[in-house]
């Protein structure tokens, strides 16, 4: 996969992009989650190669969770 990351801005424009599989959302997301990208001093940031901005890791980890939210039903929280 090209770095297909580095024209989002944040990790909910990958999680509500329709035109994603969400295969390629969790991988995306997961590259991002990574501590490959870790912003040195920050271990709560990533900044994936490419990226305007570094976001949060739990941002991160709420997109990914944000995908499994369809799967669990009308009775999930928004």
């Amino acid at each position: 996969m090209s770095q297909p990351f580095s024209r989002y801005l944040h990790p909910f424009d990958v999680a509500h992009n329709p035109s994603l599989e969400p295969e390629v959302k969790r991988a995306i997301l997961a590259s991002w989650a990574s501590d490959r990208v870790a912003v040195r001093d920050q271990p709560a940031m990533r900044k994936p190669p490419g990226a305007k901005r570094a976001v949060p890791i739990d941002d991160i980890l709420a997109a990914m969770h944000a995908l499994d939210r369809p799967a669990e039903g009308p009775s999930a929280s928004p």
